[in-house]
Formats: C-alpha cells, sequence, structure tokens
C-alpha cells in the first residue's frame, strides 16, 4: 500500500512539474510574478515568433488594452479561472485618444488579435462602456486559426468582432453576452457548445461574409437564452448582403423572434443573404413562421457542416 502511494505522489509531482514546464511565462496582480501585465509579457516576444508562447495568467481584473501582433503567430493565453481572470477597459466608439484620433468599431476593442495561431483558455474578455455607449467591442480578432475554450466575453453592442475576412477560428464551451449585432464580422468562425445571451432586443449576429467564402459563423449544439425582460431577436441580420449564419441542432429559448431573421431594412438583401438553420429546438426554435428567404436545411445538407468541410485540414484543440 506505502509503495503504491508512493508511486501515485510520484506520479502526480511529475505531472505537476510536466505542466509547469509548458508555461513560459506568468503574469499576477501581486507580486507572485515579476509580470503584471498581459501586454508587459507579450512586448517580450520577438516580431517574427513563430515559436509556441504559452502565458499562464492567474485570476484579478487586467484592465488594460491586448494587442496581440501579427508578427508574433502561435500565443495562447491561459487563465486561471474563467470567472476571476478577466481582461476588461471600457472604450467605445467616439472616445477621443490622447494623440488627437477618434476611437471607432475596429479600434475600440479591449484585446486585438492579430496574429496567427492564437489560443485563449479560461478567460473572461470585457467590455463594460455601458449599455448606452454604443460599439464596445471586448475581442477583435483578425488572426487566422484563432480559438477560444472555456472562454467568456461580455459586453454590450458589438461585443465579440470577427474582422478576419474568410480567416477561420474557433470557439467551444464559451459564453458570449450582448445587446446589438454582438457577435459579427467576415470571418468563418465555428461556435461549439457554446451558450449566447442576449441582453437587449435586438440582433444576435451581424455577419459581413464575402461572396466567395462558402461559410460564415455556423452554431452548433449551442444554447441562445435572454434576461427575462427580453422578447424580441433575431438570429441575425446581414451587415453585408452575402452575409452566412447557420445554426444546426440549438436551442432556442421565447426572445427569438418567429420570423427568426431580419433583412436590415433592406429588401434586397433577402435575395443573397444566407440564413440556415437546422432542428431548433426550444420556446423559440419553431420552423413553421421563419421568414421565406431563409432555409431550413435537411439532414442531408446537415452534413455539409461538418468542422472538416468549415475549417479544412486545421483541428483546433487545447494546446
Amino acid at each position: 500500500m506505502r509503495l503504491k502511494l508512493y508511486l501515485f505522489f510520484c506520479y502526480l509531482f511529475c505531472v505537476t512539474c510536466s505542466d509547469a514546464q509548458t508555461i513560459d511565462y506568468t503574469v499576477a496582480k501581486d507580486n507572485t510574478s515579476k509580470y503584471h501585465s498581459i501586454q508587459e509579457v507579450l512586448n517580450i516576444i520577438p516580431s517574427g515568433n513563430k515559436a509556441a508562447v504559452k502565458i499562464y495568467i492567474k485570476s484579478g481584473v487586467y484592465n488594460e488594452v491586448v494587442v496581440v501582433d501579427a508578427s508574433k503567430s502561435n500565443i495562447t493565453l491561459i487563465g486561471e479561472d474563467v470567472n476571476n481572470t478577466i481582461i476588461n477597459f471600457n472604450n467605445h466608439a467616439g472616445v477621443k485618444t490622447p494623440d488627437g484620433d477618434t476611437l471607432n468599431t475596429w479600434t475600440c476593442a479591449t484585446v486585438f488579435v492579430y496574429g496567427n495561431d492564437f489560443q485563449a483558455q479560461n478567460i473572461t474578455f470585457s467590455n463594460q462602456a455601458g449599455f448606452t455607449a454604443g460599439q464596445a467591442v471586448a475581442v477583435r480578432v483578425e488572426g487566422n486559426r484563432a480559438s477560444f475554450f472555456n472562454c467568456k466575453m461580455v459586453g454590450f453592442q458589438d461585443v465579440l468582432f470577427l474582422s478576419g475576412n474568410g480567416v477561420k477560428q474557433y470557439f467551444k464551451d464559451c459564453y458570449i453576452e450582448g445587446t446589438t449585432d454582438f457577435i459579427f464580422g467576415a470571418a468563418t468562425s465555428v461556435f461549439e457548445d457554446c451558450h449566447i445571451h442576449s441582453k437587449k432586443n435586438s440582433h444576435v449576429t451581424a455577419a459581413s461574409t464575402n461572396s466567395i467564402i462558402p461559410f460564415g459563423f455556423v452554431f452548433k449544439r449551442c444554447k441562445l437564452t435572454a434576461d427575462s425582460a427580453i422578447n424580441k431577436v433575431s438570429l441575425g441580420r446581414p451587415w453585408s448582403p452575402t452575409a452566412s449564419v447557420t445554426y444546426l441542432d440549438c436551442w432556442m429559448d421565447k426572445h427569438i423572434i418567429e420570423e427568426g431573421w431580419n433583412n436590415w431594412k433592406n429588401p434586397a438583401n433577402e435575395l443573397t443573404a444566407r440564413y440556415a438553420e437546422y432542428n431548433s429546438t426550444g420556446p423559440g426554435g419553431s420552423a413553421q413562421k421563419r421568414v421565406s428567404w431563409s432555409k431550413q436545411l435537411t439532414s442531408e445538407q446537415a452534413l455539409g457542416y461538418s468542422n472538416e468541410k468549415i475549417l479544412g485540414a486545421w483541428r483546433p484543440s487545447k494546446k
């Protein structure tokens, strides 16, 4: 028995040491690390980096703008706890910067991801500029093959900006909360087993998928909920005429309107927007009164939305 216990504790010790050795930098709000800022560590990484870099972020609220530069690839941010490791900043469109510029949708984010092969785990990305602040992005992602596992994106309008035209992104077990168009952009993005929460009678998505890009936002097995007073939310409206959004096997609460979709006050968008559902369930999932210009996929058509077909050779997994 003693030998078994000894071997067990040796195993735990080795696993812990092995895991610790994979962390290149640690950030903490207290004196347990010499680094107290996420951007401080990112600045240390040399331009042109392609080697894997893991940054462990201890619990705390990090009030800073974080930029993952386009010249720095393969960076992973790992939070200690998704509910307590928070990156927050309250910029929003219209704010004047010290150099005289005015922030807009593209420049007001808390976190900017330009580098390829970025990953985040167990982190809350937040922009708390407020309900009436207008565009206030929590995360803007332009890098290719960015992945997020067990993360939260919270804010109000325009929370998650997937701005890379046709680049591939992946979200697993994430919570995304906002008011208007809070998942938007031109990227090809897969959301698996995510929780999408609305805080206003408005729209969940505003995709701007290019006409030559076959897939835009694809939600699989996601849950759509809302604050108790919210009762009129659309699944999406087209930021560009050829927007592409698909919901597969998703549960939708009663806040989702019977029509499902919105044409952004432009009937011409109905001829080109690519909106589809398969097996939507829940009080808001009924297909009976959906707009005629959206599609209800057959089971055979739904098979065409496999991750292999959407993401190609990329197989996102935790690093």
